[in-house]
């Protein structure tokens, strides 16, 4: 019998030679028969390299790719954030430094890598997007498929029997359940459509196309991002910016300590107004409480101009930033800031200013550079230590032990020579660079450093001349002797921000969640209700069939029957009485169908849902 077969494969003019039960070649690429396979081709590889990358697959993987990328951008400073920060990674790490520059870890937002996964992300995301828009709009025109002809086969199936009452046309009976059933599907969201023929009448529903609109509507939403984010950092630039108590900050290019504008941001047009810092308020935990010295609450007090309008007094706290004309102003830090004076041994005034002095503890011990480059004999660095609260060690040296003003103490090392600045070179306000320079006080010299409190003025050596340690308390305010809470000027750090996209990023981030909540909760159903009259009866089926998980298909389907069976019991005038379709058992293994046939033996039945 096999080798009958056998032989009738080549003979059988409906398979093809190369079949897996057919005569293979007689020879292939590899000559042993194999099976021939086209050449790709450029345009065939093209077609497939496309496919790949516009598969949602591919999209999740660059998605994935895209969050890890971003991983050192958490973990080294960037140049677009955090310069400063940038520049101390150089100090610190010289020769690790250079090697991950050029692996632009500093600059990872705008590097070549993760640029490329941007883009192929957006791009795979577009060509997943509009095929599946084109064809759910297709879906969402067409009408519900046709009834399947045994229902039985479903999964969720049950039935019921409807008895007539005398004299009731079977026909107009008939007519009235099919229209209930399908006011019933209607009214429930469903789409409705009449499926009629050889002695049954039924109708087909569907409805849940809302989950693939959700579905579509989250890629659409998270394209939304990407241009946001792409288009709109282009337009967004930040700046730092330090103000000391009384003096003022204005939105131009020149008064910025950094800025880190986009590519198309233009720095001489920025929208102008101006800041002014009236007060710097902080609260700290009292001594001998739990948490001394904690910092309870920081509040700056600033004064808003802008051209053509009133002043408006504002407030800056930590994360709760002030939005001027567009731009978000964060509060970053706060210290204090010594007003120094330097005079000539003539008493004239050389230098006078309030210095920003950086914290280096929790308690405000601060660290200050005073440079008096004119109008003495030498170029003069001081570099100097703030104590709010000072108390000398064990070693000698001071420390402070409060961050609010108890015992104020400024200390100051004086160096001589060139300041290194003459010749163009940037330096920064808050380092002194020794080199060249002779140092006058403190270390290995033998002369004391000067130690100055509030009042306080102490000659230069050298004769160079005087540095007075002024007390800012306003004139005409009574204080307690030995209170120096108002002795001390402070300054904020502020962080000004314009992000033009974060509207946009955020619309297209809720339309993400509301798109992704239909996605996951909106069951995708299709419904069927088919009946037949036979001797005074009428047998009604109905089933379902869901896309997908839907746990509560069952349920909704003998819902759907007992309320159907419900509303035709009630007219007792055409139906006298009807079985209750949840106790209706399945129907046989081999149901007949609508149409009068039977199903073949031995092979499994699939309704035709398309």
């Amino acid at each position: 019998m096999s080798h009958l077969r056998s032989d009738s494969r080549g003979a059988d003019p409906l398979r093809p030679s190369d079949h897996i039960d057919g005569d293979r070649p007689a020879s292939g690429p590899e000559g042993d028969g194999s099976v021939a396979q086209p050449k790709l081709g450029v345009i065939g590889w093209l077609r497939w390299g496309w496919r790949q990358l516009t598969s949602m697959r591919t999209a999740l993987v660059l998605l994935l790719l895209l969050a890890i990328a971003a991983v050192p951008g958490s973990i080294f400073p960037q140049r677009s954030a955090d310069p400063n920060g940038v520049t101390q990674w150089r100090s610190d790490n010289p020769d690790l430094f250079p090697i991950l520059d050029n692996l632009q870890l500093f600059d990872v937002y705008t590097s070549v890598w993760f640029s490329a996964i941007y883009i192929l992300l957006f791009v795979s995301l577009i060509g997943c997007v509009i095929p599946r828009t084109k064809h759910h709009w297709k879906a969402l025109r067409s009408r519900p498929p046709r009834t399947p002809a045994r229902l039985a086969r479903l999964e969720h199936h049950t039935a019921a029997t409807v008895t007539l009452a005398p004299g009731v046309d079977a026909d107009a009976a008939a007519e009235t359940a099919i229209a209930a059933a399908q006011a019933q599907l209607r009214s429930a969201g469903y789409r409705v459509e009449r499926y009629d023929g050889r002695g049954a009448r039924s109708v087909s529903a569907e409805r849940g196309y809302m989950r693939e609109t959700g579905n579509l509507l989250f890629h659409v939403s998270l394209i939304g991002v990407l241009l946001a984010a792409g288009i709109g950092g282009a337009y967004t630039y930040t700046g730092q910016r330090a103000i000391i108590e009384g003096t003022s900050f204005t939105n131009a290019l020149t008064f910025y300590s950094s800025f880190n504008p986009g590519r198309l941001v233009d720095g001489d047009s920025l929208i102008p107004y101006s800041l002014t810092l009236d007060e710097f308020d902080v609260t700290y935990v009292p001594f001998g409480e739990r948490g001394s010295g904690q910092a309870g609450d920081f509040a700056a007090h600033v004064t808003v101009a802008r051209p053509g309008e009133d002043p408006v007094d504002g407030v800056v706290r930590v994360n709760q930033p002030l939005d001027v004309a567009g731009d978000r102003i964060y509060l970053m830090g706060n210290g204090y800031a010594p007003t120094i004076t330097v005079r000539d041994p003539e008493g004239e005034v050389v230098f006078h200013d309030s210095v920003a002095f950086l914290p280096q503890d929790n308690n405000m011990t601060s660290l200050g550079v005073v440079k008096v480059t004119d109008g003495l004999a030498d170029q003069l660095g001081l570099v100097g230590f703030f104590y709010p609260t000072m108390q000398p060690l064990d070693t000698g040296a001071f420390t402070s032990v409060y961050p609010d003003l108890v015992l104020p103490v400024l200390t100051l090392n004086v160096y001589a020579g060139d300041l290194g600045i003459d010749d163009g070179t940037a330096r920064s306000v808050y380092t002194l660079d020794p080199t060249g320079m002779t140092q006058l006080t403190g270390g290995t010299t033998g002369v004391d450093s000067i130690q100055l409190q509030p009042g306080d003025t102490a000659e230069l050596p050298g004769g160079l001349g005087t540095v007075t340690f002024e007390d800012e308390t306003p004139a005409g305010t009574e204080v307690a002797d030995g209170d120096y809470s108002q002795a001390v000027k402070r300054y904020v750090s502020l962080s000004i921000h314009r992000d033009v996209a974060a509207p946009w990023v955020l619309l297209f981030a809720v339309l993400a969640l509301a798109g992704l909540m239909f996605a996951l909760f909106v069951p995708r159903r299709r419904m069927w209700v088919k009946l037949a009259t036979r001797d005074g009866a009428m047998r009604i089926e109905y089933a379902g069939l869901a896309r997908g998980e839907d746990p509560n298909l069952g349920a909704a389907v003998t819902q759907l029957a007992q309320k159907h069976v419900q509303a035709l019991t009630a007219d007792a005038a055409v139906f006298a009485a009807a079985s209750d379709p949840a106790a209706s058992a399945p129907a046989d293994a081999a149901p007949r169908a609508a149409d009068g046939g039977t199903e073949t033996p031995g092979r499994a039945a699939t309704p035709d849902l398309d």
